[in-house]
């Protein structure tokens, strides 16, 4: 359940049709005038300004940002790293790790890791100097990330949704 800022609540499975096509149009193209996804969503402007707003306060859309090539950005390393540490020097303790420039992601995970990063580093050298880093938390394990097969994708509904809330139009 979410309780948005203007006191509407919503729920993750009431998010109906005309949500989630709004939402795939900003998953592919986030500098989508509203104008134009109204268009392209047969709704009007601000009925569906007032339906980003909702989502966003309902904390469903969490930001909006551009996806840079690490290659072409100068680290064309890039790699996952799995930690297995626990206690006092486990990786999750130290608050500036996840501000590390190599850093692109980290996650708690279960199972014999406890944290799994993704990182990207502009050479060979570079990513040794960092797992050297990290063995200071506990033992670091690397694969090397040789292709993206499907480095993203938009987030789509599972089950079937509402039907549209005729009265947001």
């Amino acid at each position: 359940m979410f309780v948005t800022r203007s006191g509407h609540t919503l729920y993750a499975r009431n998010v109906d049709r005309v949500d989630w096509r709004i939402l795939a149009e900003l998953q592919a193209d986030a500098r989508l005038s509203f104008n134009e996804m109204a268009r392209r969503i047969n709704l009007s402007a601000p009925a569906t300004a007032e339906r980003v707003r909702r989502l966003q306060d309902a904390g469903i859309i969490t930001g909006y940002r551009a996806h840079v090539d690490p290659a072409k950005a100068g680290r064309p390393v890039r790699a996952f790293v799995r930690m297995q540490c626990y206690g006092p020097t486990c990786v999750l303790r130290d608050p500036a790790v996840p501000n590390w420039p190599e850093v692109l992601q980290m996650q708690r995970v279960t199972g014999a890791d406890c944290t799994v990063l993704m990182v990207a580093v502009a050479d060979m050298p570079a990513l040794q100097g960092f797992l050297d880093r990290m063995a200071d938390y506990g033992r670091p394990e690397s694969s090397l990330i040789l292709d993206d097969v499907l480095a993203w994708t938009p987030l789509t509904p599972l089950d079937p949704v509402p039907p549209d809330r005729a009265a947001d139009r």
